[in-house]
């Protein structure tokens, strides 16, 4: 019986049901293979049979690239592939952010009214940019559109986090009615805007809708990756919250976490991702809700493993849908919100009728 005993205290210590750490750290190991595959993959494929492996293998036999190789992997693909990261990841890790804050797996980053603003601004640049004086539409030039897609989803989320914050308490409630109200109140104006838009403005106004990584430069990417990056660095932190008021906001509370500090940061964080995302690759929809919804089913609902592993997926996802974009009708392209709302769409409808015993649907 003693040896039993001691053979029990140094025998490995179970690990508790439920416990998916290590499924977390290989699914984090995976989806950062898969990236790398499908990163290089991107640089590869497309409607020129430029190839990275050969440019790499001109490289390393010290023979010069050609001007029209160059242009095409560092000045086209490159930026394009990074853009698509960053946004893949804003998407995704906004999305999860918001489902945990609102306890809500329908949540999206549209419920803070970025999506609804950002719109408004990107299609009153479009429609009205005619109108500004000579030497302020020279100073925003090919920017007027993203700038303004970036300062309508600030002052939407702003205008609605003052109407849900009373007392210094920001009601989660308030917030999704007073989100709905602003979304539709931004979608009739910018309904009145597309109306008097003339023939070249819908197009325009078209494609922006249906989001594109086609425009991605390098200009762009540095006016959008030091927000985004941001915005994913400080998720992390909001993760032990977030798992916390999943017990509801008094639990919350008494466990330690400061509620109000934590909506405030949350919403901040969501709006700048998602703000600087859709304003350079337009409106692009359900990787913030897909993407957290499959890592549930392979990691759980700890924020520590989904945040990092939805900026995975999230880049994961969009790379791949920009892949499809561009080859599927090559040369043209086509609209990558077409792709992830036809990947995304029935796969979201699978899971709603998997679990709508538990989601009570």
């Amino acid at each position: 019986m003693v040896a039993l005993a001691s053979g029990d205290l140094h025998a490995p210590r179970a690990r508790p049901a439920g416990d998916r750490r290590a499924r977390a750290r290989w699914t984090t190991a995976v989806l950062m293979l898969l990236l790398a595959v499908m990163g290089a993959a991107s640089l590869t494929v497309g409607a020129s049979e430029v190839s990275l492996w050969r440019a790499l293998g001109m490289l390393a036999d010290g023979e010069t690239l050609p001007l029209r190789d160059r242009v095409i992997l560092f000045d086209i693909r490159l930026p394009r592939l990074a853009m698509g990261v960053l946004v893949g990841a804003a998407l995704a890790v906004s999305g999860a952010v918001m489902q945990g804050l609102f306890r809500n797996p329908l949540a999206d980053p549209g419920l803070v009214g970025v999506g609804a603003g950002a719109g408004l601004g990107a299609i009153g640049a479009i429609v009205l940019g005619g109108l500004l004086p000579a030497g302020l539409a020279g100073l925003v030039g090919i920017h007027a559109v993203p700038l303004a897609a970036f300062a309508g989803g600030w002052v939407s989320t702003m205008l609605l986090y003052a109407i849900s914050t009373r007392n210094g308490r920001t009601s989660v409630a308030v917030m999704l009615l007073a989100g709905i109200a602003l979304g539709a109140l931004a979608g009739a104006l910018s309904g009145i805007l597309v109306y008097v838009a003339d023939d070249a403005q819908l197009r325009d106004l078209t494609f922006w809708g249906l989001g594109s990584l086609a425009g991605a430069t390098w200009a762009k990417l540095a006016a959008a990756a030091p927000l985004i990056l941001l915005a994913l660095l400080a998720t992390p932190f909001l993760a032990r919250g977030l798992n916390a008021l999943a017990l509801g906001e008094p639990a919350a509370g008494h466990l330690g976490i400061r509620v109000q500090r934590l909506k405030s940061a949350a919403i901040l964080t969501v709006a700048g991702a998602t703000g600087a995302a859709v304003a350079v690759s337009g409106g692009i929809g359900f990787v913030g809700i897909v993407v957290p919804h499959m890592l549930r089913i392979a990691v759980g609902p700890d924020h520590r493993y989904l945040l990092p592993n939805a900026a995975l997926l999230g880049a994961l996802l969009l790379v791949g849908a920009d892949m499809i974009s561009r080859t599927i009708i090559a040369p043209a392209e086509l609209p990558i919100g077409i792709v992830t709302a036809t990947l995304g769409g029935p796969f979201f409808l699978w899971i709603l009728l998997r679990n709508r015993a538990v989601l009570d649907l």
